[in-house]
């Protein structure tokens, strides 16, 4: 499979989603949008994984490049690829669909669980979330469900954390590619985040639980093998 990635920042990369993608055999591109390089024809790709970063969706006064990333990620659903979004990632998918991108109440940042939501359990995305591990979030804003996609899961901070939108769209507010690594560089680079909150948890207690990155990682491997498995029909 032709696997393109889109990144915003040099500090969010595919993390743990690189050496599985490599293991099954995928062959892998990518645009660095923050150094100017241009989004391919979306013809020549076969599935899309759009990754993080510190900006807004809506940030386009800042990164004029985001409304033709925007484009660019409609262009590659209504083409039935596989699009994958991770946290800003997944803010972009929602608003490519038409929906909001918004301040959540608090920020969420640490280990925190996720929940299926009733939709979530009887979809075989949505109901990985039953009983799993607590997950690694950091983000400040949150996305509306678009029209027409099914909300597969929330947490007590933030109401929607994972939709779906036909068989090939998945879009996760929250971090399962994160190893260890990734978390203390994100913790340097994005250290203004961490100020106290009822859902922010502080560098020493995030790295005070290593086998949540593990957790968190195994459920990753389940969960891109269902999902790149799933017919887009």
């Amino acid at each position: 499979m032709r696997i393109h990635y889109l990144t915003h920042v040099p500090f969010e990369k595919l993390g743990a989603i690189e050496p599985w993608l490599a293991a099954n055999g995928a062959r892998i591109t990518a645009t660095r949008l923050y150094h100017g390089e241009e989004l391919p024809d979306p013809d020549d790709l076969e599935a899309l994984i759009v990754m993080g970063g510190p900006m807004s969706a809506d940030d386009e006064h800042r990164y004029p490049w985001l409304a033709d990333e925007k484009r660019f990620i409609r262009a590659c659903i209504d083409r039935g690829h596989k699009v994958l979004g991770i946290c800003l990632g997944a803010q972009l998918i929602a608003r490519a669909l038409g929906a909001r991108v918004h301040k959540n109440p608090d920020k969420e940042i640490g280990f925190f669980p996720v929940q299926s939501t009733e939709l979530g359990r009887q979809h075989p995305l949505g109901s990985l979330f039953n009983d799993a591990p607590a997950v690694f979030h950091w983000h400040g804003d949150t996305f509306e469900i678009p029209d027409g996609a099914l909300h597969l899961a929330h947490s007590w901070g933030c109401e929607h954390q994972a939709f779906s939108y036909g068989d090939n769209v998945l879009a996760l507010q929250f971090h399962l590619e994160m190893g260890e690594d990734n978390a203390r560089t994100l913790c340097q680079e994005c250290a203004s985040d961490l100020s106290p909150g009822p859902w922010t948890q502080s560098a020493t207690e995030i790295f005070n639980m290593p086998q949540a990155f593990t957790a968190n990682q195994r459920l990753l491997s389940v969960l891109l093998g269902l999902f790149f498995a799933m017919d887009p029909g």
